[in-house]
């Protein structure tokens, strides 16, 4: 998969910076809103509503200072950049917006939206993971493979395409950013009641991620003991440990096991009967 080198990503620099200092040839044009399609690879999900009410009202005052960014398709456009921009322009009722046509195809665009997006690190872990899902599918790569075309570590990727087959709950408080990728990572193994309890505990109580291990090992700690309890143990074993604890050895006995305590010389002189007597 190629990198796109200075072109759009220059482009689009700049005008995130707010100014603009390699323009394609053909400048910046007034196009009808109305023709603009969305980028149907924005990661970007989640938009407030709050900051485009804000944008609408500093546009009203001042005008559109920075155009968006988009790439001609047949009689339309699609948008590269600037979608806070265009919201807030249609909320004014506006039927035309300043916008630079950078000369790209829609293939330089998926690379961009998927891997610009990522690098650039404004997205929410929940975003990110679907991006890089997206070019999972798309370009069959493997997890090492992805995390050089993005510049990062092979756990990285493991970890954040883990959210995806997550409870919605650790979903939705990931992008509220109210846990971390650190505690969703902690979470991994637990089932899903367990999850939700764990989500709920880290909320409340405004746990790091070093209090939600500490909890998460408890609750395996309780959880494997509790399993112990419960297995149904062998009877031939629960013989043969009642026989070696009548020869005053101490035993402890599980599923598939029976574990011999040596206290002092004469369990081991027992132990060494025990065995003289089997060969």
């Amino acid at each position: 998969m190629k990198r796109l080198g200075r072109g759009l990503g220059a482009i689009l620099e700049d005008a995130e910076a707010g100014y603009l200092k390699e323009l394609p040839e053909s400048g910046v044009n007034e196009i009808d809103i109305e023709k603009i399609i969305p980028n149907p690879y924005q990661p970007r999900r989640e938009f407030s509503e709050e900051s485009i009410e804000e944008l609408a009202s500093s546009i009203k005052k001042h005008g559109l200072l920075q155009p968006v960014i988009v790439i001609k398709e047949d009689d339309k456009y699609i948008l590269v950049a600037g979608e806070r921009r265009l919201r807030a322009s249609k909320k004014l009722g506006k039927t035309k917006i300043k916008a630079i046509v950078a000369p790209y195809s829609k293939e330089d665009l998926r690379e961009y939206a998927l891997i610009e997006n990522i690098q650039r690190e404004d997205l929410n872990p929940v975003e990110i993971a679907y991006s890089l899902e997206s070019l999972i599918k798309e370009h069959g790569f493997t997890h090492e493979e992805l995390a050089k075309s993005i510049g990062k570590s092979r756990s990285y990727v493991t970890n954040i395409l883990r959210i995806l087959s997550m409870p919605e709950i650790v979903k939705e408080n990931l992008k509220q950013n109210k846990i971390t990728l650190g505690h969703a990572k902690v979470l991994s193994g637990l089932d899903e009641q367990e999850i939700n309890e764990v989500v709920k505990k880290i909320v409340e109580n405004s746990w790091n991620v070093r209090d939600t291990e500490k909890f998460v090992k408890k609750l395996k700690n309780k959880n494997q003991t509790e399993k112990n309890d419960n297995e149904e143990l062998n009877e031939e074993l629960i013989e043969i440990a009642y026989n070696l604890k009548k020869m005053g050895l101490k035993t402890e006995i599980g599923k598939d096991y029976i574990k011999l305590k040596l206290r002092n010389e004469t369990d081991f002189e027992n132990l060494k009967k025990l065995l003289g007597n089997i060969n």
